[in-house]
């Protein structure tokens, strides 16, 4: 394996078997599954928002950063969860419409 394929995660290697990356608007969510030492594989959910800052003429751009590790043992529950959570949202406010990619034209129907 090259090291690159390598993450470092509290200070010991995780090996990442599968990865996902999803961009929606300032956020994007990366989905890895990795292994770690023991050879246990585990899912690893990262949210990256971009964060502007500083001052017009001098704008700072950071990321703010936030984790999840979900274990193979919480799978069900975790699935189980997450689908009675989006099945409440979309009885409640309905299908939400498609995001718009970046680079997408948007349309407007105006009149003057």
């Amino acid at each position: 394996m090259l090291e690159a394929d390598k993450k470092t995660f509290d200070g010991r290697d995780a090996e990442i078997l599968f990865s996902r990356t999803i961009k929606a608007g300032q956020r994007i969510y990366y989905i890895d599954v990795k292994r770690n030492r023991k050879g246990e594989m585990y899912l690893s959910i990262t949210e990256s928002k971009k964060m502007l800052g500083g001052t017009q003429e001098m704008p700072q751009v950071s990321y703010e950063k936030h984790k999840i590790f979900l274990f193979r043992e919480d799978f069900g529950k975790f699935q189980e969860a997450l689908s009675d959570a989006f099945s409440f949202v979309s009885s409640e406010q309905g299908e939400a419409p498609d995001r718009p990619q970046e680079g997408d034209a948007i349309k407007l129907d105006l009149e003057f």
